[in-house]
């Protein structure tokens, strides 16, 4: 993986940068995040084309998930997990506030899901459901 952290002249997309650090699985997704205005760039939102530089930090919001973090390197090309961390740091508050919404979100009950028309077993439990409200 081509990591650059010495060199402040050489600058990146975001939306290449996201997808590198792994944060989007492609960098479709990376670039629609970006034009919905799920990620910002120090506070303010940005094109997909944006060049991105170390010492940046980022408020990317995926779902009910939101990371704050800094960019430490910069990477157009995406390799493992291991060397993806390398390119950023969350903060210590995003990190504890992420943590505490992934146990929330542990306790609550999955939703019910159907498929087509309702089996029988399907069905019993909609009424037990309903009997429970």
């Amino acid at each position: 993986m081509a990591m650059n952290t010495g060199d402040n002249s050489e600058k990146f997309r975001i939306d290449k940068w996201l997808w590198a650090a792994r944060f989007f699985k492609t960098r479709a997704l990376a670039t629609a995040a970006i034009e919905c205005g799920k990620v910002l760039v120090n506070e303010a939102r940005v094109k997909p084309a944006k060049a991105v530089a170390p010492g940046d930090m980022l408020d990317i919001r995926m779902g009910q998930i939101q990371f704050v973090v800094e960019v430490l390197a910069l990477s157009s090309k995406r390799g493992p997990a291991s060397e993806a961390q390398k390119l950023y740091r969350e903060t210590d508050d995003s990190r504890q506030r992420r943590l505490a919404i992934a146990a929330l979100l542990k306790e609550q009950p999955p939703p019910l899901r159907f498929k087509g028309r309702p089996s029988k077993r399907d069905r019993r439990e909609i009424e037990r459901f309903k009997k429970e409200t």
